[in-house]
């Protein structure tokens, strides 16, 4: 280790190599891409921002404990972190890289370094792309190797990155860092300040920092800020005996917490504390409580342009329970294929009031995740019938309880779902045919080996909305119009 990182004992002190440079075992870093290949956003010049030469991604190779690694470090003083086309590019390629080592024998670490604010809104969907490549290449990946990541930043890891953390192995975290999927303040400009005052940031460490996190079974280990504590975490992770099972794959686990849940009361973060204790105990067996058959549409529920499209491509066919009103199943025929259809749709009565209108919230990201694992399972012996997740999503459920209780973990379970099963060899298709927000879409569709999108103006495909994009980039609405 440099005589600088022996000097400075704060990892979050650290610039974005230095923090690669001191996972990796000493003098084995070998950076790809380097800052002087020029490998910056083609996107940034365009709107008066200033580029930076690496894009604001490290990715380096070198050693663990004298195995072979890929290691990314997002650097969080650039653009907050955020991820565009190019450095998302970066991070997926790398990841894939490792995967191709695996794939040839050569057994291949990835670590992820998170610092980042999720997409780069001034790169819109270009970002929104890139991170579900990332998150495909993590589900790929992890087959063969535990994908670690490390949450040490001030600034945290949200938006479609706090997913990408969510698909991952084991999640490391100090105190400062926080995970969640909305930042605080787009909360507060899409459900009011009296559903979360982003200014009160003692609750917003409470609710998401790394110490809560951890006391729920959101994370894998809790260390100080200290360079050797994480170096050493790491490696005590890649230590442990091998295991498949991931945090994203364990929906019985999970949609046995929410049972567990009055969704009436607003929670306390000690009170969660106190109700999820036991999800921390990885080897017991959760029990779900049953389900109806009968789930059909009840007063007050809303016609959507998804209901509408699930209700003729599955005309005559019985429906599959999952659990809740706002995600409907079914096996249909298309043809001479054999097909389980998805959709999200409103519930006026939905539990948590914040995903009525077709959101992709808590119960949402984990029914899915349930209603596609059922379908890999049933197939395991047969021929794989096709998947399609029809498209109509306002975005994910924006609200306090949805941060607390992780609804970054659940979109990654159907993010997990989706690409597990596609890897299985069932064909996924989303058929967009209303709107396709945000990581409302990354959970639900942009895992798909082929999307299709209705030509109509109804139909739209952004990272979100323009009032909470103003309001992160501190732009003016007209000069996102410009932009655009």
């Amino acid at each position: 280790m440099s005589r600088q990182l022996r000097c400075n004992n704060s990892f979050t002190e650290l610039s974005a190599r230095e923090r690669a440079q001191a996972v990796l075992d000493e003098g084995s870093l070998r950076e790809l891409l380097d800052p002087f290949q020029r490998i910056e956003s083609p996107h940034l010049a365009v709107q008066g921002l200033v580029p930076q030469s690496d894009d604001g991604v490290v990715v380096a190779k070198g050693m663990i404990d004298g195995e072979p690694a890929v290691l990314v470090s997002v650097d969080g003083r650039f653009q907050g972190g955020a991820i565009g086309e190019v450095s998302g590019a970066k991070i997926a390629g790398a990841l894939e890289l490792a995967l191709r080592d695996n794939l040839a024998g050569i057994p291949t670490r990835a670590v992820l370094l998170l610092e980042t604010g999720g997409v780069r809104l001034q790169e819109g969907n270009y970002g929104l792309l890139a991170i579900a490549e990332i998150h495909a290449a993590i589900v790929a990946l992890k087959r063969y190797q535990p994908v670690v990541c490390v949450i040490a930043g001030m600034i945290g890891c949200f938006g479609g990155m706090s997913i990408a953390a969510g698909l991952c192995s084991a999640i490391i975290m100090t105190r400062q860092g926080r995970m969640q999927l909305n930042g605080p303040e787009v909360i507060e400009q899409e459900a009011g300040i009296q559903e979360l005052d982003s200014r009160n940031r003692r609750l917003v460490w409470s609710m998401s920092g790394g110490e809560q996190r951890y006391a729920v079974g959101l994370a894998d280990r809790l260390v100080e800020d200290e360079v050797e504590e994480i170096r050493d975490a790491v490696r005590a992770i890649y230590r442990l005996p091998k295991t498949h099972s991931s945090r994203s794959s364990q929906v019985d686990r999970f949609l046995y917490g929410l049972s567990k849940l009055d969704a009436q009361e607003r929670l306390t973060p000690d009170a969660l504390r106190n109700l999820w204790g036991d999800l921390r105990q990885p080897e017991r067996e959760f029990v779900l409580p049953s389900f109806g058959q009968d789930l059909g549409i009840v007063e007050g529920m809303k016609n959507s342009r998804g209901r509408s499209f699930f209700d003729r491509l599955t005309k005559a066919h019985e429906r599959v329970p999952t659990g809740t009103h706002s995600v409907l199943s079914a096996d249909s025929q298309l043809g001479q294929e054999r097909v389980r259809i998805i959709a999200v749709v409103p519930d006026a009565g939905n539990r948590f009031y914040r995903a009525r209108n077709g959101e992709v919230g808590l119960d949402e990201g984990w029914r899915i995740a349930d209603c596609v694992r059922r379908v890999v399972d049933e197939d395991k012996d047969r021929d794989k019938r096709a998947i399609v997740a029809i498209v109509d999503v306002p975005g994910q459920a924006y609200g306090y309880s949805e941060e607390l209780l992780g609804i970054h973990q659940s979109c990654a379970a159907a993010v997990d779902a989706y690409a597990t099963a596609r890897l299985a060899g069932h064909p996924v298709v989303a058929l967009i045919v209303g709107q396709a927000i945000s990581g409302a879409f990354l959970a639900h569709g942009l895992q798909a080996n082929r999307i299709i999108a209705l030509d109509d103006a109804s139909v739209n495909v952004q990272v979100m909305s323009k009032q909470s994009a103003a309001r992160v980039t501190r732009r003016r609405i007209k000069e996102l119009d410009e932009t655009a």
